[in-house]
């Protein structure tokens, strides 16, 4: 391959992908680093997403609150032995 081929074919390569950062929203900020920037459909499914996720996890934090307080709970476990106990030995 002599040089000028190479040069071509550098160039081709680089077009492609700017055609290919420019098709899929790609850009740079400020600090050089990629970003993507969508549409803005895609921005709202995404924000859509991000709230949905947020409300999950919110709701999963406070299931492990709850399930961290009754496995530590050792006089309220002692406590509702007894009460089944009691329950059962009422029939």
């Amino acid at each position: 391959m002599n040089p000028f081929e190479m040069v071509v074919a550098i160039i081709v390569i680089v077009t492609i992908g700017s055609v290919l950062k420019a098709r899929y929203g790609i850009h740079k900020d400020r600090d050089g680093n990629e970003v993507y920037r969508g549409n803005a459909a895609d921005s709202a499914a995404t924000a859509a997403d991000n709230a949905r996720l947020r409300d999950e996890i919110r709701a999963l934090k406070e299931r492990v609150q709850v399930l961290e307080r009754v496995v530590t709970d050792t006089e309220g476990s002692v406590r509702l032995d007894r009460e089944i106990e009691q329950l059962r030995d009422k029939n």
